[in-house]
């Protein structure tokens, strides 16, 4: 079978993660992706480092199966070329900032009164309209203004979010969107103009406790490697050091727990820790119990018991922990990619759409595919050109 966006052209204008990290989802479900960038420079996270093949680890990761082609958006013949990609794509995307997308005629609703069955999509770090439209704005800067840092880190101290939180949930919306659109489309004819603000889609994502405090007037707590709001939910020390995570999310599963793993079932009614807003009231006790039996006994008979009471638990692993992997590397969840300046190993998506061939394993030098723009455009003339039969 074909992939699931096979025949679909995709126009990004884009740099850093997240219109990258967007459009390289597209390129893994089948679409053509042409990256246009910046002749010299082009993306400026290519320069971020040079850790994955001589790459960027940041470009490896977001810039998988596309084309790059180089143009200079201020000449006004690279822009007639630019302008021609656009109106044969299917769906355009850009970061630029708002005021900039503005002024290069390229915002969303701008494009498609030109192109109105196009799919364009906009994304910035605060939206169109309101005080803070036309301000910078980069993951960290819509950590804080998102409410992820409040939330993250101990009592004492915040911590942002240990990955690029901000720029990978407008991504995840953009794709959405996009895809959305597709659909659409494909029913209706109709095209899109997509705006997606990384501050909303954060905001979306940390609404839980947001909605906690708007309602109740009172501010969560940073609960460091606790959860803040349900328990017990959060890491336990064992007697050869390693550290566990232990999740109980209901009132059976605590009665689970205090038979099978703590070996004491009255804990199970105890009227400390019967019910979830007890046991959040009596934490510091609560795990107390729980540390003093994990640190008596050897860890195989703590995984036994965990088991044994089916309590969710997982082992805190770093970066490279996590590249060995035993579930990852049994289900033979990584490709090889080919860089410009060599190879490398990285995840394969995880779609899992069945029958889907594999994605496309190349991360494009800057302006690999500049040679064949004009055969494109050519191609695409003769067939626009072409009546049908």
């Amino acid at each position: 079978m074909s992939a699931p966006l096979a025949g679909i052209t995709v126009v990004a204008l884009e740099q850093a993660v997240a219109a990258p990290f967007a459009t390289r989802q597209l390129s893994d479900l089948g679409a053509t992706v042409l990256k246009v960038e910046r002749p010299g420079d082009g993306d400026f996270a290519r320069h971020y480092d040079t850790k994955v093949g001589g790459q960027s680890a940041f470009f490896v990761w977001a810039n998988r199966g596309k084309q790059s082609i180089a143009l200079d958006l201020k000449d006004p013949d690279d822009t007639a070329l630019f302008r021609r990609l656009i109106g044969g794509a299917d769906v355009f995307v850009q970061n630029l900032s708002h005021a900039a997308a503005l002024r290069a005629g390229i915002s969303a609703d701008q494009l498609r009164a030109t192109w109105p069955g196009l799919i364009a999509c906009d994304i910035s770090g605060y939206g169109g309209g309101g005080p803070r439209t036309d301000d910078k704005a980069y993951d960290l800067a819509i950590q804080a203004e998102a409410g992820a840092m409040a939330l993250t880190g101990s009592a004492e101290e915040m911590s942002k979010v240990g990955f690029s939180v901000a720029d990978i949930s407008a991504a995840m919306y953009a794709l959405t969107s996009i895809l959305a659109a597709l659909h659409r489309r494909s029913v209706t004819g109709e095209g899109a103009s997509i705006e997606v603000s990384m501050l909303e889609a954060l905001a979306e994502w940390t609404a839980a406790p947001t909605y906690a405090a708007a309602h109740t007037g009172v501010v969560p707590t940073r609960a460091g490697h606790r959860h803040a709001m349900i328990a017990p939910y959060g890491l336990f020390r064992l007697v050869d050091g390693r550290q566990v995570l232990i999740a109980v999310q209901s009132d059976p599963e605590w009665v689970a727990m205090a038979t099978h793993v703590l070996g004491d079932a009255s804990l199970g009614t105890d009227p400390r820790f019967a019910s979830n807003p007890e046991r959040i009231a009596n934490v510091d006790e609560l795990e107390a119990c729980i540390s003093d039996v994990l640190a008596s006994l050897p860890v195989d008979e703590v995984v036994d018991r965990l088991k044994r009471g089916r309590v969710a638990y997982a082992w805190v692993r770093g970066a490279q922990d996590l590249w060995d992997h035993e579930q990852l590397r049994a289900r033979d969840r990584f490709m090889a990619v080919q860089t410009p300046t060599g190879d490398a190993e990285v995840y394969v998506p995880p779609f899992n759409i069945s029958d889907s061939p594999m994605p496309g394993s190349t991360i494009p030098a800057l302006g690999e595919h500049d040679p064949g723009l004009i055969e494109l455009l050519q191609n695409r003339s003769a067939e626009a050109a072409t009546p049908d039969p």
